[in-house]
């Protein structure tokens, strides 16, 4: 985890690492990088909305709720990975570890487009 004196200030777009330990059953778990899709104005707590990121599998294709990532220089992911809209949450900012780059602003669209798939909007 982040270190308590040094503040940090994730940003709708920005992919950080963040720890997701400790995890509960088939919940996303361990040290990744998550893509913050909260609105920068939207809420009081220390808290930020996150989507995490996994390595891409092809399968995930065909899931409407993942968003395919490739590696580029802005957003500092080293493989091809994709975005998990399906395990969207609130994390806190002391899970919030290093930032790693940003996401274009179409990317944040459909990521955010395939959150809005799995809450039925």
């Amino acid at each position: 985890m982040k270190s308590k004196s040094k503040p940090v200030h994730p940003k709708r777009g920005d992919i950080w690492l963040v720890d997701f330990n400790p995890k509960v059953g088939s919940e996303v778990a361990k040290r990744r990088p998550a893509i913050v899709v909260g609105v920068n104005s939207i809420g009081k707590l220390p808290l930020r909305i996150v989507v995490p990121i996994t390595d891409w599998k092809d399968r995930y294709d065909a899931f409407v709720w993942f968003t395919k990532l490739a590696p580029t220089p802005g957003n500092g992911l080293s493989k091809m990975s994709g975005a998990d809209g399906f395990q969207v949450k609130s994390v806190s900012l002391d899970r919030f570890h290093c930032r790693l780059g940003r996401v274009t602003a179409s990317k944040l669209t459909d990521i955010v487009n395939a959150i809005a798939l799995c809450i039925g909007v």
